[in-house]
């Protein structure tokens, strides 16, 4: 699992554009505004949800293998028994992570995803990581020393 600080930093960094799985069109949904706060700090957000067209002004697609275009994050907004199979789908289009947010940990869909060269975290909501690594919660000038480290890559 790469759920410390360094790998945290590294794939919000790198890794721009996310395919959320399960995502709402709801407002009030966790799903629609972790990815408002992703889109408003310059990730580029691939709605996935066959009930909607269109979320957050994107074309949201029916299933993973949809999307025409490469995915570096698949953060999955569904039940834990979902994610073995987003976990496949995730590593057949090259995804590069899959995410699986806060209370979701499913451990035959983590050994998909790292069997198959992927990132993988678990039980973490990327809102909420962004925010705490990146400055969002108005943090910037706090240096903790560990916040602050860089993985030399």
């Amino acid at each position: 699992m790469n759920d410390d600080i360094h790998s945290l930093r590294r794939i919000l960094r790198d890794y721009r554009c996310i395919a959320v799985v399960g995502l709402s069109a709801e407002w009030h949904r966790p799903s629609y505004f972790a990815a408002k706060y992703m889109q408003q700090h310059g990730y580029r957000i691939v709605p996935v949800n066959p009930r909607y067209q269109e979320v957050l002004g994107e074309r949201c697609w029916p299933r993973l293998e949809d999307i025409p275009h490469p995915v570096d994050v698949v953060d999955v907004f569904r039940r834990e028994a979902d994610v073995p199979a987003i976990a496949t789908s995730a590593v057949a289009i090259g995804a590069r992570c899959l995410w699986q947010q806060l209370g979701i940990r499913s451990a035959e869909g983590e050994r998909i995803a790292l069997d198959g060269g992927l990132d993988s975290v678990m039980d973490r909501c990327m809102k909420i990581e962004h925010a705490r690594l990146f400055g969002g919660l108005n943090w910037a000038g706090v240096n903790t020393g560990v916040i602050s480290a860089r993985r030399p890559d």
